[in-house]
């Protein structure tokens, strides 16, 4: 039939529909049948990996090249290779070692100044600036002060760790604390409860999701600050961090992106871990409103 005759659509509408209204069909598909939580990072992984064999063999100088070497090889160094793997896997153990210890710490220290914080507001106006001047101060100017008073070994890679993990930990709890609803306070009071019993019954299950979200935060951050102790204390086992500065002073650019897949892998894990741990505590709807 004639598409002039205005009996069909012309073919140009008919093109449009098929180009544009197929891949919005297949992703409704995809969305209804809730495996877009899966399709979504597989399909940027492989954009990524795609982008990264482009550079590596297109747009990166003949030369260049061995400054990112293609992904199958990053791989080969560093999963396929038993021996490397086993110097990676190790310096993995010793980096999750620093960064668990780093950030129990943490959480305990930082849990408990939050909740003398926001049991008077003097309190809190004494305390907080410090927080806010740890976070502040660069970590890598006090690393150096730190190995010279507590040596360069294990101790000295825990603090850097705590030093970078305590603040998120300190201003979600103290945001959670402080986020109960003003109507519950109200009936608390009338109630004549305890400080204690508004403590654990109102306060506390009203901050967990805020606690979690700065736990998960600072679950990253302990793993950078294992790293950043490694690259300046250089003793004792070595973690990740100092595998990274043998790396890269060699040149050997396999195994140093094969080091950063490895912490990669560490943060997602200790991130996954605490979603699955505040899932199980505050309950779904609890989570949903943390991230």
């Amino acid at each position: 039939m004639d598409p002039a005759d205005g009996d069909s659509p012309p073919i140009t509408s008919t093109i449009r529909i098929i180009a544009f209204g197929a891949p919005a069909r297949v992703w409704s598909w995809i969305q209804e049948r809730g495996t877009a939580r899966i399709v979504g990072p597989i399909a940027t992984l492989g954009f990524f990996i795609t982008l990264w064999y482009l550079f590596s063999g297109v747009f990166m100088a003949p030369q260049r090249r061995f400054l990112v070497p293609p992904p199958h090889e990053v791989w080969s160094v560093s999963v396929i290779d038993a021996d490397k793997r086993a110097e990676l896997l190790d310096g993995l153990w010793v980096t999750t070692q620093v960064s668990l210890a780093g950030l129990f710490i943490a959480i305990v220290v930082g849990v408990t100044v939050a909740t003398i914080m926001v049991t008077a507001s003097w309190i809190e106006v004494s305390l907080y600036p410090y927080a806010v001047l740890l976070q502040v101060i660069p970590i890598l100017a006090i690393v150096p002060l730190l190995g010279l008073l507590f040596g360069f070994d294990f101790r000295s890679r825990v603090i850097v760790a705590v030093m970078i993990c305590l603040f998120p930990i300190i201003t979600n709890t103290l945001f959670g604390l402080k986020s109960a609803d003003s109507a519950m306070h109200d009936l608390f009071s009338l109630q004549e409860a305890s400080r204690a019993t508004r403590f654990w019954k109102l306060q506390l299950p009203a901050a967990l999701p805020a606690m979690f979200t700065g736990f998960r935060i600072a679950a990253g951050a302990s793993i950078i600050g294992s790293i950043v102790g490694d690259f300046f204390f250089r003793q004792g086992e070595p973690g990740l961090g100092i595998l990274l500065d043998r790396y890269r002073a060699q040149l050997r650019t396999p195994e140093l992106y094969g080091a950063i897949f490895y912490s990669a892998i560490l943060g997602i894990a200790f991130f996954s871990a605490f979603g699955w741990l505040a899932k199980r505590t505050t309950g779904r709807w609890a989570t949903t409103q943390a991230t």
